[in-house]
């Protein structure tokens, strides 16, 4: 449960800042998405075999120019 402390005269505007912010950062939208399709292991798997290929190309050109 995420709790926002609202000081007193604060705005409503303000405090949904906040919430919005905590929300973003303990990533529960981000898992809510996730949970809403199942990826089978051996895709997840090659997706990030797939990254790592990926930002080891770049790391290798960049140390290349």
């Amino acid at each position: 449960m995420i709790i926002i402390p609202v000081k007193e005269g604060e705005s409503i505007d303000r405090a949904l800042k906040k919430l919005k912010r905590k929300f973003e950062k303990t990533g529960v939208v981000k898992e809510l998405r996730e949970r809403q399709k199942f990826t089978k292991p051996s895709v997840k798997k090659r997706d990030s075999v797939n990254r790592a290929i990926f930002i080891q190309r770049i790391q290798q050109d960049e140390e290349g120019q």
